[in-house]
């Protein structure tokens, strides 16, 4: 299918939905699918994707393609620009991938709050603690604990999304929804990686 437009069409059909009946669900007007789906509009924010995705009952993945993917690189300024699938078995995408141009001076609020992150999708297959099949992550790279929050680590070879916090101890503990939390006695010398600050999420739930 070529660029986002004709996919979302494709998958409105699919659906069984008028362009009115996408709309409410999606919270904008008609006109507006009609200009997406005919390409007047090509870019298209992270928040009427996530919408698209439960309106359509589709994940990210099935929503884009390669043409959209650059699309949605104009309206998100990712670096590299483009999705990235995220794989637990190897490192993160970023950290073999090329750098990108400078970004406008002139962002939303969205752009503003992904700037020099990484968007990042769970690979087919793949799921990791607070991000599914389907999810967006913005994902700022980082090689050290900056705030309480979610991160994306590596330990033991393997990519982990988990939620660090310092306790007043001075302790970190680390903790997800499939590991029982941890304290982390030495933060100079951890049992894993920090790889990138995991700033935004949007769930296609």
């Amino acid at each position: 299918m070529d660029g986002l437009g004709p996919r979302i069409k494709q998958l409105r059909l699919q659906a069984g939905l008028s362009k009115a009946a996408l709309a409410r669900r999606v919270g904008v007007s008609d006109v507006t699918i009609s200009y997406w789906e005919s390409g007047t509009i090509k870019q298209i924010g992270h928040a009427r994707l996530v919408a698209l995705t439960s309106a359509l009952d589709c994940s990210i993945r099935q929503l884009l393609d390669d043409d959209s993917l650059n699309a949605l690189a104009v309206d998100v300024p990712a670096k590299p620009q483009g999705l990235l699938a995220l794989r637990s078995r190897v490192c993160a995408p970023w950290e073999a991938a090329a750098g990108s141009d400078e970004l406008d001076a002139e962002l939303s609020t969205a752009q503003l709050l992904t700037r020099d992150c990484f968007l990042v999708t769970p690979a087919e297959g793949e799921t990791f603690d607070f991000l599914y099949e389907g999810d967006l992550a913005a994902v700022h790279p980082s090689e050290r604990f900056q705030q309480d929050g979610l991160y994306l680590i590596e330990r033991e070879g393997r990519l982990q999304v988990q939620y660090l916090e310092r306790l007043t101890s001075g302790r970190i503990r680390v903790s997800g929804e499939q590991l029982q939390s941890v304290s982390v006695e030495n933060m100079r010398t951890p049992p894993f990686r920090v790889v990138g600050y995991v700033r935004a999420r949007w769930s296609r739930q």
